[in-house]
């Protein structure tokens, strides 16, 4: 996966709609783990370190180390995304899962106006008539237009999910900036391994930290670190710098809809009509906000 170079803009969209669904995986397993936003964010980084470092041991033997300043923006990345996983967790218990899902997914805006305002990065007059259905059909996949928010401290995890959003965004800029250079596997691991530090530090102090909290839940985590943390995330590390940032924003909106049908299958949720019909809005919306991107100076 070192310096891959996609042969075309379809094959970089595919690869990161891939660890998109991957990622969406995540969500399920940490449910089914039951553990805090400490715990959770910290295993999950913990766990995927191991193979993230063999993968980026070859690619530094082939590509060379990465750069101080780009250890330095990884670190931030990480710092970023430690972030994000505890707010988000924690905004999920606060306010429930559906709103929650859609705080954070305003990424989808988020993340090319910081490309555009740090890189100048235009955008498709197609993606900005797109962007109002992608936000729609968030909006009905979260359940929230169907039964409202639910949660037990609805205004502390809307607060949660919206600083969640903002962390999200900051790193998935960083991520795919430090991609660029062409290490995007020795990248990806400074970032999973500042990520478990924070989490660690800022886990400790908010909600607590378990570090032996029992086989099963370690099970649970482990799929997490796997299909999440490594094969996801390292996909959209890797795809994400060959594409727009737009385009990698719109693509992450189908992680909610890979985390609505894992959902129905392995816990037995069931999505009503307005859930269905907000995934088919986000299918279509990726689908053609994507389509011959064309990038205006």
């Amino acid at each position: 996966m070192s310096g891959r170079r996609f042969v075309s803009d379809r094959q970089a969209q595919l690869t990161l709609a891939v660890g998109a669904l991957l990622v969406s995986v995540s969500s399920v397993l940490i449910d089914l783990a039951g553990a805090t936003p400490g715990t959770a964010s910290v295993y999950r980084c913990l766990l995927a370190l191991p193979p993230l470092i063999v993968l980026a041991w070859f690619e530094r033997r082939r590509g060379g180390p990465l750069r101080g300043r780009d250890v330095s923006f990884a670190a931030l990345a990480g710092a970023f995304f430690a972030g994000d996983m505890l707010l988000w967790t924690q905004a999920i218990f606060e306010v429930g899962a559906g709103l929650s899902t859609v705080l954070v997914n305003v990424q989808v805006v988020l993340v090319p106006l910081l490309a555009w305002v740090a890189d100048r990065e235009g955008v498709t007059a197609r993606y900005l008539a797109w962007v109002p259905v992608l936000l729609a059909g968030v909006v009905l996949t979260s359940g929230v237009a169907g039964g409202g928010a639910s949660g037990t401290e609805p205004l502390a995890g809307t607060v949660h999910a919206t600083l969640a959003a903002v962390c999200y965004s900051v790193f998935l800029f960083l991520l795919r900036r430090g991609g660029r250079q062409g290490s995007p596997i020795q990248n990806y691991s400074v970032v999973i391994a500042a990520a478990c530090v924070v989490a660690l530090a800022a886990g400790s102090l908010w909600h607590g930290v378990d570090l032996a909290p029992g086989w099963k839940v370690i099970g649970w985590l482990t799929g997490v670190a796997l299909a999440g943390t490594v094969l996801g995330w390292l996909l959209v590390a890797t795809a994400s710098p060959h594409l727009p940032s737009h385009v990698g924003a719109v693509l992450l909106m189908l992680t909610p809809v890979g985390a609505l049908a894992l959902g129905a299958l392995i816990l037995g949720e069931r999505p009503t009509p307005l859930q269905l019909l907000g995934c088919v809005l986000i299918l279509a919306g990726s689908y053609f906000a994507t389509q011959r991107v064309r990038l205006r100076s």
